[in-house]
């Protein structure tokens, strides 16, 4: 889910090392094909989900293998939360200040890029109403950068890896962040084999050298319970307008 062209080394070695302690795995990962295709196949050996369609689509038909931990500030091992992001110009500290303002986020279905806002406005007595849908995190922010939206919702992990590699994030700085949620979980279709699976995991990252598991992020696998992601409540859909 954190895929990114300067990752894509570091992640097929980590699944090289997955395969060395579960020689069933497939031989390489899938990283074009639709998500959902992928996410609700039978043979589905090992993926990474959100929270949100795991909790609306997918709990029924998949076993959860674990949920990284990306150690992430503020959050508790294996959750994440969601940053607000405005332009560095723009004078509004509050987030109650952009109550009105045009929000971008990458999708519906999205934890971190809709419910947790949702849920963070209407704790602050109001509801996001101006929005703009873009389809990735890495595009709401741009929209923001380049003045096409005033505020954006995105994960933690995903705001890290943008300040590391995308040079016009220091247009941008965090307004607020939401309440932390559980992190996006490994599932699989293999329910009888998630044991071995998790151990595989877990022993891969554990494997991997100092330089690949900072790329990637990793700092171990967490068990969240089933209980824990299904808590969360549903946001209501977003009524939004096409990026233009």
């Amino acid at each position: 889910m954190y895929l990114r062209p300067e990752l894509r080394d570091a992640l097929a070695r980590f699944w090289d090392i997955v395969g060395r302690f579960a020689p069933d795995a497939p031989s390489q990962l899938s990283v074009t094909d639709d998500p959902w295709t992928i996410w609700q196949s039978p043979d589905l050996w090992l993926s990474q989900t959100c929270g949100l369609p795991y909790r609306t689509r997918l709990h029924d038909a998949v076993s959860l293998v674990g949920t990284p931990d990306y150690g992430l500030d503020g959050c508790p091992p294996g959750y994440y939360r969601s940053v607000f992001v405005s332009h560095c110009d723009d004078a509004r500290r509050r987030i109650a200040d952009f109550r009105a303002a045009p929000l971008a986020y990458n999708e519906p279905l999205s934890q971190s890029g809709w419910g947790a806002p949702f849920f963070h406005a209407r704790k602050h007595g109001f509801a996001f109403d101006n929005l703009i849908r873009t389809g990735a995190h890495i595009a709401s922010a741009r929209a923001v950068a380049e003045g096409q939206a005033d505020l954006a919702a995105i994960d933690a992990q995903s705001w890290r890896l943008m300040q590391r590699y995308d040079s016009w994030t220091t247009q941008l700085r965090v307004v607020d962040y939401t309440d932390p949620t559980p992190g996006l979980p490994l599932i699989t279709a293999q329910h009888a084999h998630v044991p071995r699976i998790a151990e595989a995991v877990e022993n891969a990252i554990a494997a991997l050298t100092l330089s690949d598991r900072d790329a990637l992020g990793f700092k171990g696998l967490v068990r969240i319970p089933q209980e824990a992601y299904m808590a969360l409540p549903i946001p209501e859909k977003p009524d939004h307008k096409p990026r233009k």
